[in-house]
């Protein structure tokens, strides 16, 4: 679970989820090596944590006459460690352990501590999303005692005194203490993840998980800061709603994201700069000489070329049946500096590139395959009129290699996807479909250093 919760800040109501994700039950069931939840196995000490303090010696009782009339615990094994989805309600955490305790010099008993917690996720004060123990229900239960074997006879000793020995009562206690790691974890994960050097994003919870069959669904909303600044992101035309699976995934975790995710994305690097270009020296063709030579009252001095690229309107992606389309309305500008620059010829350019989706680790990598399409029109002229097929001459070759270059370098690191610390993903698999994007993926436990 923390997985997902790790993923989220404190919520804001003014927008509508544009992204969201599935652990499904065969994500609760995630093992690494040892049997172990991945609620608690960021946490990597669930069982040391009980191990530890079942073993602890009792605080001194003073109506006990002497010391050597206690229990001694002197294993503990815990044979079930599990996380259970309840639907329409939260998670129910099992775990069964096995203790030999030493009641008398001679004497062993197997007993079988049981413990079942009712786990939810709730919005602290501080909004933040955190997992809490509602209910806790331990029980203990006699299995064998080396005196039975010995005199094949039942038992006699009081079990109150083993009761009071391990502090059943006090058992919730070592629960809650399991979830304070990955409670923390929550909490140091709400920082931003950089996509450039000045753009950021987050991604932050509207509400509570649901639990259904499928298992627990979260919606999230993206922000995004540029130069640490947040900025405001188009409205979405349709609130964003995790689709509805069509069969039980196999995959542990099911990301989901909006075409209005991507767009949003691209926007926040158009706030960046991203998409502005400047060549200096550009000199695509010897016909760019003949329309310098008309402005020679302007520029008397041979000065260098140069060509200027701005967004003109914020750029939109496009999702469709196994393909993604980014849609850049941009305006080149012809000029040279003398001493600032001064333009000549300006262009719109309406550009269709194809991206190519793929996660490594935690983060999504978006590149542009190719430059499907430019609509090429002149905006202004200061050297009259100029033949279309000079300006596709002067601009097209240049604009589908120096964009494309310039967007894949922007986005050379990849996006983050929402993720928790200590955890990557594998067996991933993208699906383009239409509106929004599906990542199935299973999770991976990271190795421990140091």
């Amino acid at each position: 679970l923390s997985i997902l919760l790790s993923l989220l800040i404190p919520a804001h109501t003014n927008r509508s989820p544009d992204c969201g994700g599935i652990l499904t039950p065969s994500g609760l069931k995630y093992r690494k090596s040892r049997p172990t939840s991945p609620t608690l196995a960021a946490g990597r000490g669930g069982k040391s944590v009980l191990r530890q303090d079942l073993m602890a010696p009792p605080a001194p009782d003073p109506s006990t006459a002497t010391p050597s009339s206690r229990n001694q615990i002197n294993s503990v094994k815990v044979d079930e460690f599990s996380l259970t989805l309840i639907p329409d309600s939260g998670l129910r955490l099992s775990i069964d352990v096995d203790l030999g305790i030493t009641p008398a010099p001679s004497t062993t008993k197997e007993m079988q501590l049981s413990i079942l917690a009712d786990l939810h996720v709730e919005m602290n004060p501080e909004g933040n999303l955190e997992l809490v123990s509602s209910a806790c229900k331990p029980t203990l239960e006699e299995l064998q005692s080396t005196e039975e074997m010995d005199r094949s006879a039942p038992c006699t000793s009081s079990g109150s005194d083993v009761d009071k020995q391990i502090n059943v009562e006090k058992i919730c206690l070592e629960v809650s203490k399991l979830l304070l790691f990955p409670n923390e974890r929550l909490m140091s994960l709400a920082a931003p993840f950089p996509i450039t050097p000045t753009c950021q994003v987050r991604y932050v919870p509207l509400a509570a998980p649901m639990y259904s069959e499928q298992g627990i669904i979260i919606s999230l909303q993206t922000t995004f800061q540029v130069a640490g600044t947040a900025i405001p992101l188009p409205v979405s035309p349709v609130p964003f709603s995790m689709p509805d699976p069509t069969s039980p995934s196999p995959s542990h975790l099911t990301l989901a994201f909006s075409e209005h995710f991507y767009t949003s994305l691209f926007f926040a690097l158009e706030m960046d700069g991203a998409f502005n270009l400047t060549i200096l020296g550009w000199m695509p063709c010897p016909e760019i000489t003949l329309l310098l030579h008309q402005m020679g009252s302007l520029f008397p001095e041979d000065l260098p070329v140069v060509l200027q690229t701005t967004t003109r309107s914020s750029p939109r992606v496009a999702l469709e049946e196994g393909k993604a389309i980014l849609k850049l309305f941009l305006a080149a500008q012809i000029g040279a500096v003398s001493p600032v620059f001064q333009s000549f010829l300006t262009v719109n350019l309406d550009v269709s590139a194809r991206l190519h989706l793929s996660v490594v680790d935690t983060r999504m990598i978006i590149s542009a395959a190719a430059i499907e399409d430019i609509e090429l029109s002149l905006a202004a002229s200061d050297v009259g009129p100029v033949p279309a097929a000079l300006l596709q001459e002067l601009f097209l070759p240049t604009i589908r290699e120096e964009l494309l270059a310039q967007i894949n370098v922007v986005l050379r690191g990849g996006v983050f996807l929402p993720h928790i610390v200590s955890f990557t993903y594998t067996n991933v698999n993208i699906t383009i479909h239409k509106d929004y994007v599906l990542i199935p993926c299973n999770l991976q436990l990271e190795a421990r250093t140091g």
